[in-house]
C-alpha cells in the first residue's frame, strides 16, 4: 500500500478518533488516504493554531494524544504556538506536518524550511519519515513518547514524495505498560517525615489530575486530614466541597493559601510543575521541609531543597502511603486549625459579591460566582489567558479533575474558543463554557465558523474591557501606571449573529445568571458578552498585599 495509506492505518491502530487541521498541497496524499478511514474524523479548522489548541484539549481530557495537522512552511509555523502550549502544560499531542519533496530539500526551494529543527524546542521528540517502511515505527514512537509521563507533544513530518511511495510494512502491535513505582525504603522515609510533622500541607500539581492519582489523594486526605492546595491546572483533584480543599495557590501576589504554606512545617508536593508556580514564591526563605512526590525527579532549584524525593507512579506512591497510615493504631496529632481558618476565609471571599446588582459593569467575582452556579459538577469550563484567568484561578473551583482547563505553563492567549470546540467533541453530553477576555477571544475568532459548522453546544463568555487588561494590571503594580493598551472591539452580539451563533449582551449583574442558563441550554454555540469592572484588579492587589499570618 502507499505510505500515506499505511500512515492512516497506523493512526487507526493507535485509536485516533479526530484530526484537527488545515491541509495543504504537500499533504494531499495523506488527506486522500484519510478519506478512506471509517473511524477517524477530520475536523477542518480555520487556522492551524486553533487546530493545535483543539488537539491539546482533546489530549488533556482523554489522556490520549490529540492530533493536529498542517502543511509545510506557514502551516507548520502556525501550529507551533498550540504545540508548545500542549507540551508545557503536559498534554499528549502529536503534530503532523507535510514537507516538500526530499529531492529539493538540500537547496533553496519554495516554502521549504527545516520544520523538524523548528519543532525540536517545543516537543518531547520529533522526526521526519524518510523511508515509507519506517512509518509504523515512527508513529508508534511518537504516540508512546507523547503519552509517557510527563505527557507532552511530539511531531511527525511526512514529505510529499515519501507519502506517495509504496510501503511493505504494517502497523505495529502495541501493549499498555505499567509505569515504574517508588522504592519501599524511600516511601518509608517520606512516611516518617509526614507522620512526625505537626502541620503538614499538600501542594497538588498537574500530575494529580490523573484519575487514579486523584482517587488516592482523596483517600490520603480523608485518612490524615491534611489540607490540599492545588495549582491552577490541578483544580478538582480534591472536591471543592471537601473540607480538605484549601483552594488554589499560584497568584503572583501573596494570598491566603500562601500564608497556609508559611504555617506548615512539612510541604508535600505531588505532581508539582515549576512551570506553573515557582517555589521562590512559596518558599522564599528556602527553609520549608519538602517531600517531593512525582513521576520524575525534582527540578534542581535553590528554592526547592527537598528532604525526600519519591519518584515513580504518583497514584501508586499515594497508595503506598495510604497503606502505611492504615496500619497505624493511632493517627498523628496534627493541628489543622489554621488551614481550616484559611478555607473559611477564602469561602467568605468567594461569596462576597454573589448578590451584586450593579448596572453598567459587572465585577469579576460576580461573573465567576454565576458561572460556577450555572455549571454542573462534571461540566467543563475553559479559561483563556488574560486578567480573567487570575480571577478564575482564585474564584472558580471544581468537584472533579479536568473540569476547569487553564493554560498555565506556556500561557498562550487564544486557547479557550478552539479548546471549547474540542471539549464538546470529546464530551457532547456535558455543558462547555469558555471564559475569554476580548483580546484573547479575537485572536482565534475565526473558529466561530468551525463551531457553527459543527453545531457545537458551547457557550463563550467574553469579558469586555477594550484593553490588554492583565498587562495594564501588572504594569500598574510595577510602575504605578501603564502604557497605552486600549483597542476597539466589534459589537459582540452582532458578531455572534454574523457567524450564526446565539448572541447575548448583559449589562446588569442581576441578569447574568439567567442569561448564562439560557445560553448553556440553547442549541448550537452561544456568545455572552459583559462589560467587566477591572477596577477590581488593583483592589485585589491591595487586599493581597495586606494579607498577614494572623488572618
Amino acid at each position: 500500500m502507499k505510505a500515506s495509506d499505511l500512515f492512516v492505518r497506523c493512526l487507526e491502530n493507535e485509536g485516533v478518533k479526530f484530526i484537527f487541521g488545515v491541509p495543504g498541497e504537500e499533504n494531499a496524499d495523506f488527506m486522500m488516504s484519510l478519506e478512506t478511514s471509517e473511524t477517524i474524523k477530520f475536523i477542518l479548522t480555520r487556522h492551524e493554531q486553533g487546530a493545535a489548541f483543539m488537539a491539546e484539549v482533546h489530549g488533556r481530557l482523554t489522556g490520549q494524544p490529540g492530533i493536529c495537522l498542517g502543511t509545510l512552511g506557514p502551516g507548520a509555523t502556525n501550529l507551533i504556538t498550540g504545540v508548545a502550549d500542549a507540551n508545557m502544560d503536559r498534554a499528549p499531542l502529536v503534530a503532523l506536518t507535510g514537507q516538500a519533496d526530499t529531492e529539493r530539500l538540500h537547496k533553496e526551494s519554495h516554502q521549504a524550511m527545516d520544520v523538524v529543527a523548528m519543532f525540536k524546542p517545543v516537543t518531547k521528540w520529533n522526526h521526519a519519515i524518510l523511508h515509507p517502511d519506517n512509518t509504523p515505527e515512527v508513529i508508534r514512537k511518537a504516540f508512546r513518547v507523547a503519552k509517557t509521563e510527563k505527557p507532552g507533544a511530539t511531531h511527525i513530518e511526512l514529505p510529499e514524495d515519501i507519502a506517495e511511495q509504496e510501503a511493505k510494512t504494517s502497523p505495529l502491535k502495541w501493549e499498555r505498560f505499567r509505569r515504574p513505582v517508588p522504592d519501599d525504603k524511600i516511601v518509608d522515609r517520606a512516611f516518617e517525615i509526614i507522620r512526625n510533622a505537626k502541620q503538614p500541607i499538600i501542594i497538588a500539581g498537574n500530575g494529580c489530575i490523573r484519575r487514579r492519582a486523584s482517587a488516592q489523594l482523596r483517600k490520603l486526605c480523608a485518612k490524615t486530614g491534611i489540607g490540599v492546595l492545588s495549582t491552577f491546572m490541578a483544580k478538582g483533584c480534591v472536591d471543592m466541597d471537601d473540607e480538605h480543599c484549601l483552594y488554589t495557590i499560584g497568584l503572583g501576589s501573596k494570598d491566603l493559601p500562601a500564608v497556609a504554606v508559611e504555617h506548615a512545617d512539612v510541604v508535600i508536593t505531588i505532581g508539582y510543575d515549576m512551570v506553573e508556580y515557582h517555589p521562590r514564591l512559596w518558599n522564599p526563605k528556602q527553609d520549608n521541609k519538602i517531600v517531593h512526590i512525582d513521576f520524575l525527579p525534582a527540578e534542581v532549584d535553590e528554592y526547592y531543597p527537598h528532604s525526600c524525593e519519591v519518584v515513580g507512579d504518583i497514584a501508586h506512591a499515594l497508595w503506598m502511603l495510604n497503606e502505611r497510615f492504615n496500619k497505624l493504631d493511632k493517627m498523628p496529632d496534627y493541628d489543622f486549625s489554621f488551614q481550616q481558618k484559611v478555607r473559611e476565609k477564602m469561602a467568605e471571599d468567594f461569596a462576597e459579591h454573589k448578590d451584586d446588582t450593579t448596572e453598567g459593569t459587572i465585577r469579576p467575582q460576580k461573573a465567576i460566582w454565576d458561572a460556577r452556579q450555572a455549571m454542573g459538577p462534571d461540566d467543563i469550563l475553559l479559561s483563556d489567558v488574560g486578567a480573567h484567568k487570575m480571577w478564575i484561578a482564585r474564584y472558580y473551583h471544581c468537584h472533579e479533575p479536568n473540569t476547569c482547563l487553564i493554560p498555565n505553563g506556556f500561557c498562550s492567549m487564544g486557547f479557550a474558543l478552539p479548546g471549547a470546540i474540542a471539549a464538546h467533541l470529546v464530551h457532547p453530553d456535558r455543558k462547555v463554557m469558555a471564559i475569554c477576555g476580548d483580546a484573547g477571544f479575537m485572536m482565534n475568532v475565526q473558529e466561530m465558523e468551525t463551531a457553527k459548522r459543527l453545531n457545537a453546544n458551547i457557550t463563550v463568555m467574553v469579558w469586555q474591557d477594550n484593553a490588554y487588561g492583565l498587562i495594564a494590571w501588572k504594569q500598574t503594580n510595577s510602575f504605578g501606571k501603564h502604557t497605552d493598551l486600549a483597542f476597539g472591539n466589534p459589537d459582540f452580539t452582532e458578531l455572534a449573529h454574523a457567524f450564526g451563533w446565539n448572541g447575548h449582551r448583559v449589562n446588569n449583574a442581576a441578569d447574568l445568571k439567567a442569561t448564562l442558563d439560557t445560553a448553556l441550554n440553547e442549541e448550537g454555540p452561544s456568545l455572552v458578552s459583559i462589560p467587566i469592572d477591572y477596577r477590581e484588579n488593583n483592589l485585589l492587589t491591595q487586599r493581597l498585599g495586606e494579607v498577614t499570618c494572623s488572618i
